[in-house]
């Protein structure tokens, strides 16, 4: 607020109220006026600051902290992004359910078994959220065979329904002849996405401008590949050196929620390379961001005295806080990996200790950090005990 303030100073705007009954007192004498009881106690100058300085502080007040800050595109919002979008030619991403498929296991191969639509595959509670995936159609799981793919739908639009393989694991309701259901590693066909944030539309806008000539750079790239919902353009990395030959180049794709299913990344390559939207002679290919694994383990130590189901659910949120930082979902404030980046195990420590009253103390088998380059560390295995 302050720059602005700084910005109607310099142009000769009174802002304080200070500021402006100086300019009335100047007014007031320029103008030749015999009036000079300008005490506060005055009525005439309480008249005066009750019909002109109240409405002109509200109206100061309203250039500073809406008008002026949102004809810049670094701090519009809201409809005003909307506007400044509008006028480079991209509109806000609207809201994407996560569809895919869960593995159905009946309990045995014999005849047909037909799993309903509608039926509703359910996560553990994450930080007081149970995500929910419903069957969409109809699948029979033939004669002899044991388990199917049944395509799924999230229940709603966004990306915390992204989770990692093994969340989706628990039926509501028992479904007959079925043992159990579960997701697997490539479960997603369509991540699910988050309506477009101001945060984010605002990176797409400025990428915009870098983008005018359309073609032959990476500015244009991304703005083309960040049209898919759910790519972000800092989610966009490009590998240059000709990998292919002369005109070729690499793009690797992260979301929210680690590594895009490669059925995504073939959209994403027909849209850039079968429907035109590159220079002539490139060469450009799409890639699901490589990922390196990890196995962790940490050892939790409770504060004293602290009862049995607090001390199992105490495992479960440092469970689930270090698979949200390794993007197995997203449900905390916690610092997450990257590519190019250095992944600080202390601070994750740190993080885990402030959200975390009954957390006393809490080890990781591994001291060094984790540095990543055009990969996105994830988890190949986390074990969390309770240290004794």
């Amino acid at each position: 607020m302050k720059l602005f303030e700084d910005m109607l100073r310099e142009a000769g705007v009174p802002v304080s109220e200070d500021e402006m009954q100086a300019r009335w007192k100047q007014i007031n004498e320029l103008e030749g006026s015999r009036i000079t009881n300008d005490s506060k106690w005055s009525p005439f100058w309480r008249l005066i600051s009750a019909i002109v300085t109240e409405p002109c502080r509200q109206l100061v007040s309203l250039l500073a902290t809406k008008a002026l800050p949102n004809t810049f595109l670094q701090y519009a919002a809201g409809a005003w992004l909307d506007v400044f979008a509008w006028g480079v030619d991209l509109e806000r991403k609207l809201a994407v359910p996560a569809e895919g498929t869960v593995t159905f296991t009946r309990d045995g191969a014999a005849g047909e078994l037909t799993i309903a639509a509608g039926t509703v595959v359910e996560s553990p509670t994450l930080d007081g959220m149970v995500y929910r995936l419903a069957v969409t159609v109809d699948t029979t799981i033939p004669d002899g065979t044991v388990s199917a793919a049944v395509p799924v739908c999230a229940e709603q639009a966004g990306a915390a329904y992204n989770l990692g393989p093994g969340y989706y694991s628990i039926l509501p309701g028992p479904v007959p002849g079925i043992a159990s259901a579960v997701n697997g590693a490539e479960w997603l066909t369509t991540p699910g996405a988050d309506g477009e944030s101001d945060e984010e539309l605002r990176l797409r806008c400025r990428n915009q401008f870098s983008a005018v000539g359309q073609y032959h750079h990476d500015a244009a790239y991304r703005a083309s590949i960040a049209t898919f919902a759910g790519i972000r353009t800092d989610y966009i990395f490009f590998e240059h050196g000709a990998p292919r030959g002369p005109g070729s180049a690499n793009c690797y794709i992260m979301l929210e929620n680690g590594a895009p299913p490669q059925d995504f990344i073939d959209a994403v390559n027909i849209h850039v390379r079968d429907e035109g939207n590159h220079g002539h002679g490139d060469d450009l290919v799409c890639y699901p961001m490589p990922e390196t694994l990890h196995a962790l383990t940490a050892t939790v130590y409770p504060v004293a005295n602290l009862p049995a189901d607090r001390r199992a659910t105490l495992l479960t949120e440092v469970e689930n806080m270090i698979r949200c930082a390794f993007r197995e979902n997203s449900d905390y404030e916690v610092t997450r990996t990257w590519p190019f980046d250095r992944f600080s195990l202390s601070r994750l420590d740190k993080e885990l200790h402030a959200r975390l009253d009954d957390l006393k103390s809490v080890e990781f088998d591994r001291q060094a950090d984790i540095v990543s380059g055009m990969e996105l560390p994830r988890l190949s295995t986390l074990t969390v005990v309770e240290g004794a």
